[in-house]
Protein backbone atom coordinates (compact mmCIF):
# COMPACT_ATOMS: atom_id res chain seq x y z
CA UNK A 1 0.00 0.00 0.00
CA UNK A 2 0.98 3.85 -0.68
CA UNK A 3 2.52 5.89 2.19
CA UNK A 4 -0.46 8.39 1.09
CA UNK A 5 -3.23 5.58 1.00
CA UNK A 6 -2.15 4.59 4.59
CA UNK A 7 -1.92 8.17 5.85
CA UNK A 8 -5.59 9.01 4.50
CA UNK A 9 -7.36 10.63 7.56
CA UNK A 10 -4.47 10.26 10.06
CA UNK A 11 -3.24 13.88 11.14
CA UNK A 12 -0.08 14.83 10.42
CA UNK A 13 2.09 18.06 11.72
CA UNK A 14 5.23 17.56 10.43
CA UNK A 15 7.09 15.50 7.96
CA UNK A 16 8.01 16.08 4.17
CA UNK A 17 8.77 12.48 2.50
CA UNK A 18 7.51 10.87 -0.31
CA UNK A 19 4.26 9.62 0.47
CA UNK A 20 3.78 7.92 -3.13
CA UNK A 21 6.72 5.17 -1.96
CA UNK A 22 5.16 1.40 -0.81
CA UNK A 23 4.89 0.41 2.68
CA UNK A 24 5.02 -3.43 2.91
CA UNK A 25 3.62 -3.62 6.94
CA UNK A 26 3.05 -1.19 10.20
CA UNK A 27 4.76 -2.25 13.10
CA UNK A 28 4.89 -0.50 16.63
CA UNK A 29 7.40 -3.26 18.10
CA UNK A 30 10.88 -2.64 16.60
CA UNK A 31 11.57 -6.74 17.62
CA UNK A 32 9.19 -7.65 15.27
CA UNK A 33 9.45 -5.45 12.36
CA UNK A 34 10.09 -6.26 8.56
CA UNK A 35 11.86 -3.85 6.27
CA UNK A 36 9.80 -1.65 4.41
CA UNK A 37 7.43 -1.25 7.25
CA UNK A 38 6.33 2.09 8.52
CA UNK A 39 7.28 2.11 12.50
CA UNK A 40 4.83 3.92 14.61
CA UNK A 41 6.79 5.32 17.75
CA UNK A 42 4.12 4.48 20.79
CA UNK A 43 4.57 5.95 24.34
CA UNK A 44 4.01 3.38 27.40
CA UNK A 45 4.21 3.86 30.91
CA UNK A 46 7.49 1.44 31.24
CA UNK A 47 9.15 2.34 27.84
CA UNK A 48 8.80 4.71 24.68
CA UNK A 49 8.99 3.48 21.35
CA UNK A 50 10.89 6.74 20.50
CA UNK A 51 14.01 5.10 22.04
CA UNK A 52 14.06 2.22 19.82
CA UNK A 53 13.82 4.23 15.98
CA UNK A 54 17.51 3.69 15.13
CA UNK A 55 16.80 -0.19 15.70
CA UNK A 56 13.89 0.35 13.84
CA UNK A 57 16.05 2.12 10.89
CA UNK A 58 18.47 -0.65 11.45
CA UNK A 59 16.09 -2.97 10.38
CA UNK A 60 15.02 -1.57 7.81
CA UNK A 61 11.76 0.86 8.74
CA UNK A 62 11.15 2.53 5.54
CA UNK A 63 9.70 5.18 7.75
CA UNK A 64 8.71 6.72 11.11
CA UNK A 65 5.38 7.83 12.48
CA UNK A 66 6.57 9.59 15.96
CA UNK A 67 5.51 12.48 18.23
CA UNK A 68 9.13 13.59 18.62
CA UNK A 69 10.87 13.44 15.33
CA UNK A 70 14.59 12.89 16.36
CA UNK A 71 16.95 15.95 16.00
CA UNK A 72 18.69 14.83 12.32
CA UNK A 73 16.91 14.52 8.88
CA UNK A 74 14.98 11.31 8.32
CA UNK A 75 11.99 9.72 7.06
CA UNK A 76 10.29 11.09 9.74
CA UNK A 77 6.76 11.65 9.72
CA UNK A 78 5.08 13.64 12.75
CA UNK A 79 1.65 13.49 15.05
CA UNK A 80 0.36 14.83 18.18
CA UNK A 81 -0.86 11.21 19.08
CA UNK A 82 0.57 8.07 17.47
CA UNK A 83 -1.94 5.52 19.41
CA UNK A 84 -4.35 7.66 17.70
CA UNK A 85 -2.54 7.58 14.63
CA UNK A 86 -1.73 3.97 15.12
CA UNK A 87 -5.71 3.08 14.99
CA UNK A 88 -6.25 4.97 12.12
CA UNK A 89 -3.79 3.96 10.26
CA UNK A 90 -4.32 0.00 11.11
CA UNK A 91 -8.10 0.91 9.87
CA UNK A 92 -6.87 1.76 6.30
CA UNK A 93 -4.36 -1.17 6.18
CA UNK A 94 -7.36 -3.57 6.76
CA UNK A 95 -9.74 -2.07 4.24
CA UNK A 96 -12.14 -0.89 7.55
CA UNK A 97 -13.40 -4.31 8.17
CA UNK A 98 -15.58 -3.18 10.76
CA UNK A 99 -17.87 -1.00 8.16
CA UNK A 100 -19.11 -3.97 6.93
CA UNK A 101 -20.47 -5.68 10.39
CA UNK A 102 -23.01 -4.17 13.04
CA UNK A 103 -20.41 -3.41 15.97
CA UNK A 104 -21.68 -3.74 19.76
CA UNK A 105 -19.71 -2.57 22.42
CA UNK A 106 -20.11 -3.20 26.56
CA UNK A 107 -18.03 -0.79 28.40
CA UNK A 108 -18.20 -0.92 32.05
CA UNK A 109 -16.49 -2.71 35.30
CA UNK A 110 -18.31 -5.79 35.82
CA UNK A 111 -20.32 -7.97 33.72
CA UNK A 112 -18.99 -7.45 30.68
CA UNK A 113 -17.60 -10.64 30.07
CA UNK A 114 -20.74 -12.49 30.77
CA UNK A 115 -23.23 -9.78 29.09
CA UNK A 116 -21.13 -10.13 26.00
CA UNK A 117 -21.11 -13.72 25.46
CA UNK A 118 -25.38 -13.46 25.89
CA UNK A 119 -25.29 -11.10 23.31
CA UNK A 120 -23.86 -13.18 21.31
CA UNK A 121 -25.87 -16.13 22.14
CA UNK A 122 -28.76 -14.72 21.78
CA UNK A 123 -27.68 -13.22 18.13
CA UNK A 124 -27.00 -17.07 17.19
CA UNK A 125 -30.04 -18.57 18.74
CA UNK A 126 -32.61 -15.79 17.02
CA UNK A 127 -31.01 -14.82 13.79
CA UNK A 128 -28.75 -17.87 12.93
CA UNK A 129 -25.92 -15.19 12.47
CA UNK A 130 -22.46 -15.65 12.86
CA UNK A 131 -20.53 -14.01 15.36
CA UNK A 132 -17.58 -12.54 16.44
CA UNK A 133 -16.66 -12.10 20.11
CA UNK A 134 -13.52 -10.02 21.45
CA UNK A 135 -13.27 -10.06 25.00
CA UNK A 136 -10.97 -10.83 28.41
CA UNK A 137 -11.11 -14.32 28.36
CA UNK A 138 -11.31 -15.39 24.78
CA UNK A 139 -11.85 -14.00 21.23
CA UNK A 140 -14.32 -16.42 19.06
CA UNK A 141 -15.20 -16.78 15.34
CA UNK A 142 -18.36 -18.20 15.36
CA UNK A 143 -17.95 -21.38 17.48
CA UNK A 144 -14.13 -21.05 16.79
CA UNK A 145 -11.92 -20.19 20.46
CA UNK A 146 -8.78 -17.77 19.74
CA UNK A 147 -6.94 -16.75 22.55
CA UNK A 148 -7.36 -13.63 24.14
CA UNK A 149 -4.43 -11.78 25.80
CA UNK A 150 -5.76 -8.21 26.91
CA UNK A 151 -9.74 -7.26 27.63
CA UNK A 152 -9.49 -4.99 24.42
CA UNK A 153 -6.71 -6.20 21.60
CA UNK A 154 -4.02 -3.17 20.61
CA UNK A 155 -5.36 -1.26 17.55
CA UNK A 156 -3.80 -3.16 14.70
CA UNK A 157 -4.67 -5.92 16.02
CA UNK A 158 -8.18 -5.25 16.79
CA UNK A 159 -8.36 -4.40 13.08
CA UNK A 160 -6.26 -7.65 11.87
CA UNK A 161 -8.83 -9.86 14.04
CA UNK A 162 -11.90 -8.27 12.76
CA UNK A 163 -10.40 -8.61 9.45
CA UNK A 164 -10.55 -12.14 9.93
CA UNK A 165 -14.08 -12.01 11.65
CA UNK A 166 -15.29 -10.63 8.31
CA UNK A 167 -13.83 -12.60 5.80
CA UNK A 168 -14.85 -15.72 7.99
CA UNK A 169 -18.32 -14.56 7.73
CA UNK A 170 -19.16 -12.56 10.80
CA UNK A 171 -22.02 -10.29 10.59
CA UNK A 172 -22.16 -8.80 13.81
CA UNK A 173 -18.90 -8.56 16.35
CA UNK A 174 -19.82 -8.32 20.30
CA UNK A 175 -16.61 -6.78 22.26
CA UNK A 176 -15.78 -5.51 25.60
CA UNK A 177 -14.21 -2.12 25.14
CA UNK A 178 -11.92 -1.28 28.49
CA UNK A 179 -11.44 2.30 29.90
CA UNK A 180 -7.23 1.59 29.19
CA UNK A 181 -8.78 1.02 25.14
CA UNK A 182 -10.45 4.28 24.86
CA UNK A 183 -8.32 6.45 26.22
CA UNK A 184 -5.47 4.79 24.43
CA UNK A 185 -7.84 5.38 21.08
CA UNK A 186 -7.54 1.27 20.18
CA UNK A 187 -11.14 1.12 19.07
CA UNK A 188 -10.68 4.92 16.98
CA UNK A 189 -11.92 4.32 13.34
CA UNK A 190 -14.72 2.06 14.27
CA UNK A 191 -18.24 3.34 14.43
CA UNK A 192 -20.28 1.01 16.97
CA UNK A 193 -23.99 0.67 16.01
CA UNK A 194 -24.36 -0.41 19.62
CA UNK A 195 -21.97 0.73 22.85
CA UNK A 196 -23.87 -0.61 26.66
CA UNK A 197 -22.70 0.19 29.58
CA UNK A 198 -23.13 -1.90 33.13
CA UNK A 199 -21.82 -0.11 35.74
CA UNK A 200 -19.17 1.79 37.61
CA UNK A 201 -17.66 0.43 40.59
CA UNK A 202 -14.22 1.38 41.73
CA UNK A 203 -10.95 -0.34 39.98
CA UNK A 204 -8.02 0.93 37.90
CA UNK A 205 -7.28 3.67 40.11
CA UNK A 206 -3.93 3.24 39.55
CA UNK A 207 -4.39 4.56 35.92
CA UNK A 208 -6.92 6.98 36.45
CA UNK A 209 -6.55 8.23 39.56
CA UNK A 210 -10.19 9.18 40.83
CA UNK A 211 -13.56 7.69 40.00
CA UNK A 212 -14.30 11.05 38.12
CA UNK A 213 -11.48 10.45 35.78
CA UNK A 214 -12.83 6.70 35.02
CA UNK A 215 -15.96 7.81 34.24
CA UNK A 216 -15.03 9.99 31.68
CA UNK A 217 -12.78 7.29 30.58
CA UNK A 218 -15.78 4.94 30.06
CA UNK A 219 -17.77 7.76 28.41
CA UNK A 220 -15.84 7.87 25.47
CA UNK A 221 -17.16 5.16 24.17
CA UNK A 222 -20.52 6.79 23.44
CA UNK A 223 -18.68 9.61 20.92
CA UNK A 224 -18.61 6.76 18.88
CA UNK A 225 -21.45 5.04 18.95
CA UNK A 226 -25.29 5.16 17.07
CA UNK A 227 -26.90 4.06 19.80
CA UNK A 228 -25.97 3.68 23.57
CA UNK A 229 -27.56 1.34 26.23
CA UNK A 230 -27.40 2.32 29.66
CA UNK A 231 -27.86 0.71 32.80
CA UNK A 232 -30.37 3.33 34.73
CA UNK A 233 -29.93 1.67 38.39
CA UNK A 234 -26.24 3.27 38.35
CA UNK A 235 -25.12 6.47 39.34
CA UNK A 236 -22.72 6.67 36.43
CA UNK A 237 -25.66 5.40 34.08
CA UNK A 238 -27.84 8.36 34.83
CA UNK A 239 -24.73 10.83 34.44
CA UNK A 240 -24.16 9.39 31.17
CA UNK A 241 -27.48 9.66 30.30
CA UNK A 242 -27.85 13.78 30.74
CA UNK A 243 -25.02 13.64 28.38
CA UNK A 244 -25.01 11.06 25.49
CA UNK A 245 -25.73 12.96 22.06
CA UNK A 246 -26.92 9.49 20.35
CA UNK A 247 -30.46 7.97 21.66
CA UNK A 248 -30.37 6.18 24.73
CA UNK A 249 -32.09 3.10 25.68
CA UNK A 250 -31.99 2.46 29.13
CA UNK A 251 -32.53 -0.57 31.78
CA UNK A 252 -33.51 -1.29 35.99
CA UNK A 253 -33.81 -3.72 38.01
CA UNK A 254 -36.42 -1.38 39.73
CA UNK A 255 -36.96 1.57 38.02
CA UNK A 256 -40.06 1.95 36.05
CA UNK A 257 -39.04 5.01 33.81
CA UNK A 258 -36.76 2.74 32.03
CA UNK A 259 -37.42 1.00 28.75
CA UNK A 260 -36.71 -2.53 30.17
CA UNK A 261 -36.96 -3.83 33.71
CA UNK A 262 -37.20 -6.63 35.90
CA UNK A 263 -40.18 -7.69 37.72
CA UNK A 264 -41.35 -10.98 40.09
CA UNK A 265 -37.65 -11.90 40.40
CA UNK A 266 -37.14 -14.80 42.06
CA UNK A 267 -33.24 -16.58 42.80
CA UNK A 268 -32.77 -20.01 42.41
CA UNK A 269 -28.95 -21.97 43.39
CA UNK A 270 -28.70 -22.62 40.04
CA UNK A 271 -30.78 -20.20 37.94
CA UNK A 272 -32.48 -17.37 37.74
CA UNK A 273 -35.85 -15.72 36.50
CA UNK A 274 -37.47 -13.00 36.18
CA UNK A 275 -40.38 -11.09 34.15
CA UNK A 276 -38.83 -8.86 31.13
CA UNK A 277 -41.09 -5.91 31.01
CA UNK A 278 -40.60 -3.44 28.27
CA UNK A 279 -43.26 -1.06 25.93
CA UNK A 280 -46.49 -2.69 28.34
CA UNK A 281 -45.18 -6.59 26.82
CA UNK A 282 -44.12 -9.13 29.90
CA UNK A 283 -42.19 -11.87 29.29
CA UNK A 284 -40.96 -14.62 31.90
CA UNK A 285 -37.27 -14.87 31.72
CA UNK A 286 -35.03 -18.14 32.80
CA UNK A 287 -31.37 -17.84 32.81
CA UNK A 288 -29.28 -20.67 34.67
CA UNK A 289 -26.59 -18.57 35.77
CA UNK A 290 -27.08 -17.77 39.62
CA UNK A 291 -26.55 -14.39 41.41
CA UNK A 292 -28.50 -11.57 41.65
CA UNK A 293 -26.35 -9.82 39.43
CA UNK A 294 -27.38 -12.23 36.77
CA UNK A 295 -30.34 -10.18 36.26
CA UNK A 296 -28.28 -6.89 35.15
CA UNK A 297 -26.67 -8.81 32.80
CA UNK A 298 -29.63 -10.52 31.61
CA UNK A 299 -31.14 -6.82 30.99
CA UNK A 300 -28.65 -5.74 29.73
CA UNK A 301 -27.90 -8.59 27.07
CA UNK A 302 -32.03 -8.15 26.53
CA UNK A 303 -31.64 -4.35 26.13
CA UNK A 304 -28.93 -4.79 23.24
CA UNK A 305 -30.78 -7.48 21.43
CA UNK A 306 -34.31 -5.32 21.48
CA UNK A 307 -32.20 -2.51 20.00
CA UNK A 308 -30.91 -4.30 17.23
CA UNK A 309 -33.98 -5.41 16.06
CA UNK A 310 -34.43 -8.79 17.81
CA UNK A 311 -38.19 -9.88 19.89
CA UNK A 312 -38.39 -10.31 23.92
CA UNK A 313 -40.15 -13.15 23.19
CA UNK A 314 -37.67 -15.05 20.70
CA UNK A 315 -34.85 -14.09 23.18
CA UNK A 316 -36.63 -15.09 25.73
CA UNK A 317 -36.72 -18.60 24.49
CA UNK A 318 -33.32 -18.80 23.71
CA UNK A 319 -32.15 -17.66 27.17
CA UNK A 320 -32.83 -20.69 29.19
CA UNK A 321 -30.15 -22.54 26.31
CA UNK A 322 -27.02 -20.03 27.07
CA UNK A 323 -23.76 -20.92 28.98
CA UNK A 324 -22.14 -19.61 31.84
CA UNK A 325 -18.52 -18.08 30.84
CA UNK A 326 -15.47 -19.61 32.44
CA UNK A 327 -14.61 -18.22 35.56
CA UNK A 328 -17.70 -16.03 36.53
CA UNK A 329 -19.57 -18.37 38.83
CA UNK A 330 -17.92 -21.56 37.57
CA UNK A 331 -18.62 -24.33 39.89
CA UNK A 332 -16.02 -26.83 40.00
CA UNK A 333 -16.34 -30.85 39.72
CA UNK A 334 -15.78 -32.25 43.31
CA UNK A 335 -16.95 -35.30 45.10
CA UNK A 336 -20.34 -33.90 46.66
CA UNK A 337 -19.01 -33.11 50.24
CA UNK A 338 -19.15 -29.58 49.48
CA UNK A 339 -19.21 -26.77 46.97
CA UNK A 340 -16.47 -24.94 44.73
CA UNK A 341 -16.41 -22.32 43.02
CA UNK A 342 -13.89 -20.18 40.79
CA UNK A 343 -15.13 -16.37 40.04
CA UNK A 344 -12.68 -13.68 38.76
CA UNK A 345 -13.89 -11.16 41.25
CA UNK A 346 -10.97 -8.72 41.37
CA UNK A 347 -12.30 -5.81 42.60
CA UNK A 348 -14.45 -4.37 45.73
CA UNK A 349 -18.12 -4.76 44.14
CA UNK A 350 -17.30 -8.12 41.98
CA UNK A 351 -16.10 -9.88 45.10
CA UNK A 352 -19.00 -8.44 47.21
CA UNK A 353 -21.64 -9.97 44.61
CA UNK A 354 -19.81 -13.62 44.32
CA UNK A 355 -20.40 -13.73 47.80
CA UNK A 356 -23.75 -12.50 48.73
CA UNK A 357 -24.67 -14.25 45.49
CA UNK A 358 -22.49 -17.81 46.86
CA UNK A 359 -24.74 -16.92 50.37
CA UNK A 360 -28.09 -17.69 49.11
CA UNK A 361 -27.04 -20.98 48.43
CA UNK A 362 -24.67 -21.74 51.23
CA UNK A 363 -25.93 -24.39 53.82
CA UNK A 364 -22.65 -24.16 55.95
CA UNK A 365 -19.85 -21.85 56.44
CA UNK A 366 -18.80 -19.87 54.04
CA UNK A 367 -14.89 -19.62 52.52
CA UNK A 368 -13.44 -17.09 50.70
CA UNK A 369 -10.16 -17.15 49.37
CA UNK A 370 -8.73 -13.85 47.51
CA UNK A 371 -5.81 -12.11 47.07
CA UNK A 372 -4.82 -8.14 44.87
CA UNK A 373 -3.01 -7.72 42.12
CA UNK A 374 0.47 -6.08 42.26
CA UNK A 375 0.92 -3.12 40.43
CA UNK A 376 -2.61 -1.73 40.73
CA UNK A 377 -4.69 -0.19 42.52
CA UNK A 378 -3.42 0.01 46.26
CA UNK A 379 -6.91 1.71 47.74
CA UNK A 380 -9.23 -1.50 46.90
CA UNK A 381 -7.33 -3.58 48.86
CA UNK A 382 -8.68 -2.64 52.05
CA UNK A 383 -11.67 -2.41 51.26
CA UNK A 384 -12.06 -5.84 49.38
CA UNK A 385 -10.22 -7.23 53.11
CA UNK A 386 -13.26 -5.48 54.79
CA UNK A 387 -15.85 -7.11 52.46
CA UNK A 388 -14.68 -10.83 52.81
CA UNK A 389 -14.52 -10.51 56.55
CA UNK A 390 -18.01 -9.22 56.71
CA UNK A 391 -19.82 -11.53 54.33
CA UNK A 392 -17.28 -14.49 55.01
CA UNK A 393 -17.17 -17.37 57.79
CA UNK A 394 -13.72 -18.04 56.85
CA UNK A 395 -10.92 -16.06 54.84
CA UNK A 396 -7.96 -17.15 53.43
CA UNK A 397 -5.83 -14.14 52.13
CA UNK A 398 -3.34 -15.14 49.47
CA UNK A 399 -1.48 -14.17 46.39
CA UNK A 400 -3.48 -13.05 43.04
CA UNK A 401 -0.49 -11.45 40.38
CA UNK A 402 1.94 -9.60 42.90
CA UNK A 403 3.96 -8.98 39.72
CA UNK A 404 6.34 -7.11 41.03
CA UNK A 405 5.37 -6.52 44.47
CA UNK A 406 6.27 -8.34 47.48
CA UNK A 407 3.31 -10.57 48.45
CA UNK A 408 3.42 -10.24 51.80
CA UNK A 409 3.49 -5.78 51.61
CA UNK A 410 -0.34 -6.82 49.10
CA UNK A 411 -1.28 -8.71 51.87
CA UNK A 412 -0.56 -6.31 54.88
CA UNK A 413 -2.86 -3.35 52.80
CA UNK A 414 -5.49 -6.50 52.53
CA UNK A 415 -5.61 -7.45 56.38
CA UNK A 416 -5.52 -3.82 57.20
CA UNK A 417 -8.77 -2.80 56.21
CA UNK A 418 -10.00 -5.81 58.42
CA UNK A 419 -11.18 -4.96 62.48
CA UNK A 420 -11.08 -6.75 65.79
CA UNK A 421 -9.09 -9.87 65.96
CA UNK A 422 -8.64 -11.95 62.68
CA UNK A 423 -9.34 -15.44 64.44
CA UNK A 424 -11.22 -16.41 61.36
CA UNK A 425 -8.86 -15.16 58.68
CA UNK A 426 -5.90 -17.53 56.91
CA UNK A 427 -2.65 -16.10 55.46
CA UNK A 428 -1.12 -18.06 53.35
CA UNK A 429 1.08 -16.21 50.24
CA UNK A 430 1.32 -19.12 48.38
CA UNK A 431 -2.03 -19.49 46.01
CA UNK A 432 -1.43 -23.15 45.98
CA UNK A 433 -1.10 -23.75 49.29
CA UNK A 434 -3.88 -21.60 50.69
CA UNK A 435 -6.52 -23.48 48.53
CA UNK A 436 -5.19 -26.77 49.54
CA UNK A 437 -5.72 -25.17 52.83
CA UNK A 438 -9.13 -24.12 51.93
CA UNK A 439 -10.00 -27.24 50.82
CA UNK A 440 -8.88 -28.79 53.68
CA UNK A 441 -11.58 -26.88 55.63
CA UNK A 442 -14.42 -28.07 53.68
CA UNK A 443 -17.37 -29.86 55.63
CA UNK A 444 -20.62 -30.74 54.19
CA UNK A 445 -22.79 -28.16 53.25
CA UNK A 446 -19.33 -25.06 53.04
CA UNK A 447 -19.15 -22.90 49.73
CA UNK A 448 -15.61 -22.22 49.16
CA UNK A 449 -15.21 -19.21 46.61
CA UNK A 450 -11.50 -19.16 44.63
CA UNK A 451 -11.79 -15.59 44.16
CA UNK A 452 -9.60 -13.36 41.89
CA UNK A 453 -7.95 -15.52 39.01
CA UNK A 454 -11.00 -16.79 37.51
CA UNK A 455 -10.72 -17.61 33.63
CA UNK A 456 -6.83 -17.18 33.62
CA UNK A 457 -4.45 -19.62 33.98
CA UNK A 458 -1.02 -18.63 35.04
CA UNK A 459 0.26 -15.86 37.66
CA UNK A 460 2.76 -13.28 37.03
CA UNK A 461 5.47 -13.08 39.13
CA UNK A 462 8.52 -10.44 38.25
CA UNK A 463 7.56 -10.69 35.39
CA UNK A 464 7.56 -14.06 34.76
CA UNK A 465 4.37 -16.14 33.80
CA UNK A 466 3.85 -19.22 36.09
CA UNK A 467 1.27 -22.17 34.94
CA UNK A 468 -1.43 -21.65 37.70
CA UNK A 469 -4.94 -23.11 36.68
CA UNK A 470 -7.22 -23.28 39.67
CA UNK A 471 -9.30 -26.01 38.20
CA UNK A 472 -5.88 -28.52 37.81
CA UNK A 473 -5.20 -27.54 41.82
CA UNK A 474 -8.52 -28.51 43.40
CA UNK A 475 -8.39 -31.81 40.77
CA UNK A 476 -4.74 -32.43 42.01
CA UNK A 477 -5.52 -31.82 45.66
CA UNK A 478 -8.75 -34.14 45.98
CA UNK A 479 -6.62 -37.06 43.66
CA UNK A 480 -3.69 -36.71 46.40
CA UNK A 481 -6.23 -37.49 49.41
CA UNK A 482 -6.17 -40.87 50.74
CA UNK A 483 -9.14 -40.63 52.62
CA UNK A 484 -12.01 -40.10 50.74
CA UNK A 485 -12.96 -36.70 50.56
CA UNK A 486 -16.80 -37.17 51.04
CA UNK A 487 -15.60 -39.00 54.33
CA UNK A 488 -13.15 -36.78 55.45
CA UNK A 489 -16.03 -34.23 55.40
CA UNK A 490 -18.44 -35.98 56.91
CA UNK A 491 -16.01 -36.92 59.81
CA UNK A 492 -15.22 -33.32 60.56
CA UNK A 493 -18.64 -32.26 60.65
CA UNK A 494 -19.31 -35.12 63.16
CA UNK A 495 -16.30 -34.18 65.44
CA UNK A 496 -17.21 -30.31 64.65
CA UNK A 497 -20.89 -31.10 66.33
CA UNK A 498 -19.81 -33.49 69.01
CA UNK A 499 -17.92 -30.34 70.09
CA UNK A 500 -20.91 -28.11 70.49
CA UNK A 501 -22.68 -30.38 72.28
CA UNK A 502 -25.13 -31.10 69.53
CA UNK A 503 -26.99 -34.08 68.16
CA UNK A 504 -25.17 -35.20 65.02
Amino acid sequence: MKLRQLLNGVPLKGGNIDQEMEINSISYDSRTLEPGALFVALPGDKTDGHRYIDTALERGAAAVLCQRAPDRPGPWLVTEDTRLALALLSANWFGHPGDAMTLVAVTGTNGKTTTTSLIKELLEGTRRAKVGLIGTNRNMIGREELPAHRTTPESYELQALLRQMLDNGCTYVVMEVSSHALVQHRTAGLTFDLGLFTNLTQDHLDYHHTMEEYRAAKGLLFDQCRQAVLNLDDPAGRWYLERVRCPVFTYSENRTQANLSAKNIRLFPSHVEFDALSTGRLVRVHLPIPGGFSIYNALAALSAGLCLGLGLKEMARVMPAVHGVKGRVEVVPVPPAYTVIIDYAHSPNALENILTTARDFTAGRLICLFGCGGDRDKTKRPIMGAIAQDLADVVVVTSDNPRTEDPQAIITDILSGMEGELEKVHVEPDRPAAIGWALSQGQLGDVIVLAGKGHETYQEINGVFHHLDEREIVADWFAAQKTPPKAAAQARASTALAGSGAEP
